[in-house]
């Protein structure tokens, strides 16, 4: 953040806006709690949750990610060497006690939630006003899946975050099963269509840093702290994609891309593209570019 400049710009000229830290710790915690799906992709579950007497803690936030993944997010005012020892120790207690995190998402969110809960993939997701360069290195290097937010207040109700670190901790996803039967044309178009999702793969994997692949079992999501993209299992001629874009802002395409807000699917995003060939893939790859933007 140290490298982020503000201005408040008018015809008489900018005026730098100087970032600050929070008053306390709280102010950090409310805010981001008040605002938790717009900031961090993660729905609000529960605030200073007890781990019980035996265990002793508090844990800052819960709440549950677009892909089910519980969520433990600790919050420190500014450089605190424990914070990701403090959040993993909670980690740890939350896996631990599954039972109860899913009694507490199907009071809040209902039945199927609790019952899709991504136990596979939990993350801790830290937020603080600086980091050291060990705690980057630790996140490289640990088996969990951790984000290390750094913060900003800039003014009287403006806030900057930015993504410094991110682990997936999650294993990587197996390739596209084949069936041994069919005629020489089936093999084929199975092939020809294996290959295209491992471009796509490829191809949002590689639009920058720190971008985490989260297999679900009717889909896999793209996320940096946020999914920007959704891709579905292939069909017989064609890759259904998912970007978190406002359709309203898109030119779509009869056949090619969908306004699909409030029309179930699998994944995440409210503008589908569906991707039959490596010339559609071309064509998407301004949208998929706008989606990791924005994320």
């Amino acid at each position: 953040m140290s490298e982020l400049r503000l201005f408040q710009a008018s015809s008489g000229g900018a005026n730098e806006i100087a970032p600050r830290l929070a008053d306390t710790e709280a102010c950090v915690q409310r805010l981001v709690e008040a605002n938790m799906q717009a900031l961090l992709g993660v729905t609000f579950l529960a605030s200073e949750y007890s781990t019980g007497p035996v265990h002793a803690g508090r844990i800052d936030s819960l709440g549950l990610d677009a892909n089910g993944a519980p969520v433990v997010v600790e919050y420190k005012r500014g450089l605190d060497a424990g914070v990701i020892n403090q959040g993993l120790f909670y980690l740890s207690w939350l896996v631990d006690h599954r039972s109860e995190f899913e009694h507490l998402v199907r009071g809040q969110l209902g039945g199927m939630a609790a019952a899709q809960v991504l136990w596979s993939g939990p993350r801790l997701i830290c937020v603080a006003g600086d980091y050291t360069r060990y705690d980057l290195h630790a996140v490289r290097e640990h088996r969990r899946s951790i984000d290390l937010v750094r913060y900003r207040f800039f003014g009287a109700d403006l806030i900057g975050l930015e993504s410094l670190a991110t682990a997936s901790g999650l294993p990587e996803s197996g390739g596209v099963k084949r069936r041994s039967r069919g005629d020489r044309s089936e093999r084929a178009g199975r092939q020809r269509i294996a290959e295209l999702a491992a471009a796509i793969d490829e191809v949002l994997l590689g639009l920058g840093d720190g971008i985490t692949k989260v297999q679900r079992k009717q889909y896999s999501a793209y996320r940096l702290l946020q999914n920007f993209a959704s891709v579905c299992p292939p069909q017989h001629t064609k890759v259904h994609v998912y970007l978190s874009l406002d359709p309203a802002q898109v030119d779509l395409v009869p056949g090619f891309t969908r306004n699909v807000t409030g029309v179930g699917h699998h994944g995440t995003g409210d503008l589908e593209i569906r991707l039959r060939s490596e010339k559609d893939l071309e064509r998407a790859q301004d949208l998929f570019r706008a989606s990791y933007a924005a994320a």
